[in-house]
């Protein structure tokens, strides 16, 4: 199967797979895993950040990261299209009583100022108090998007001005940073926390990391203990991490440019409309017309006939990414398979 229903689905290359079993371990609960302690502190130096947390998933980072911010009965702001709000299970409301007040995702992925602004509660008693901005970069749901340096600093003003924090969602914020051509660490420098995955675009089997100054990051390791996120002999999945931040970063840029092949090979397809024309980052988001007379849970089971699987986002919307298992072969055998199936 050509699988690009996510750039989740990459699995560890053998070289990967030999460092993962000869990786030095310990008890990461007790602090004494040598391959969590150097994932995260190479992690921290990565991001230019203070400190780092080890965390198994993204949604766990992302649920750490806003409940080691708020309180209970606060309220956090980010988009309507933010990945936190949809696709996340609810847990920071079903697990840390937080109100989310979501606002419009712009079609580049941002959210614009002036809705920030507005969100934002002023002191009373019948008002949760607003604690938390929540970006996302790349910005999933408008294609992949990246957001700018120079967008994050202005929200990051509008957070200081009115004493809030500000967490990014950052599961692929490397892809992010190889659009942009900009160290990562210049890229999340405004932000008072950071969530990464090592198990997208990087190719490690699991794994998240959550970034930020030393006292934030010593409050989160506790909030991951009590979501059931303490590991014990973690190395052999950190050490998986290491070598795909060792090994993988520079590799990033060929999803991106397999993606846009995609999407020019695609565009050329009868019945066929793109969200992007040249794809932001990894991900080809796709419309089936009205006048082709399939859906979209109809066109992912014909291309699992024939050896390629999909990811359905909307009625007649699909979702192709990328990854590290992705070759050239593969995209000329996708556009073709489309070609098949809608001539």
């Amino acid at each position: 199967m050509i699988d690009l229903r996510s750039d989740t689905v990459t699995l560890p290359s053998p070289e990967m797979r030999e460092v993962i079993a000869k990786a030095d371990v310990g008890d990461d609960v007790y602090g004494e895993d040598p391959s969590v302690n150097q994932l995260e502190d190479e992690s921290a130096r990565l991001l230019g950040k203070e400190a780092a947390l080890f965390i198994p998933s993204g949604t766990m980072g992302n649920l750490a990261a806003v409940l080691t911010h708020c309180e209970r009965g606060s309220e956090i702001i980010l988009g309507n299209k933010a990945h936190i709000f949809l696709n996340e299970a609810g847990g920071a409301a079903a697990l840390g009583g937080i109100h989310s007040h979501t606002i419009p995702n712009q079609k580049d992925g941002t959210l614009r100022f002036e809705d920030i602004k507005k969100a934002i509660r002023w002191e009373d008693i019948h008002h949760p108090r607003t604690r938390l901005i929540c970006l996302e970069n790349t910005q999933n749901m408008c294609g992949g998007v990246a957001l700018t340096v120079e967008y994050t600093k202005a929200v990051k003003d509008i957070a200081r001005t009115h004493q809030l924090k500000l967490h990014l969602d950052g599961a692929r914020i490397f892809n992010a940073a190889a659009v942009l051509d900009i160290d990562p660490a210049e890229l999340v420098e405004p932000v008072d926390s950071v969530m990464f995955c090592l198990s997208k675009g990087l190719g490690a089997p699991v794994g998240s990391i959550l970034c930020g100054d030393a006292d934030f990051i010593q409050r989160a390791r506790k909030i991951r203990k009590m979501l059931g996120g303490g590991m014990r002999q973690a190395g052999m999945v950190a050490a998986a991490g290491l070598f795909a931040l060792k090994n993988n970063l520079p590799l990033l840029k060929e999803d991106h440019r397999r993606a846009q092949e995609l999407a020019r090979g695609l565009g050329e397809v009868k019945g066929i409309s793109l969200m992007n024309q040249i794809p932001p980052s990894n991900m080809v988001y796709l419309n089936l017309d009205p006048e082709l007379p399939l859906d979209a849970v109809q066109m992912k089971a014909k291309l699992k006939e024939i050896g390629i699987l999909a990811g359905i986002e909307g009625e007649r919307q699909l979702r192709l990414v990328t990854h590290l298992w992705i070759t050239n072969k593969d995209i000329e055998d996708v556009i073709q398979g489309f070609k098949e199936i809608t001539s």
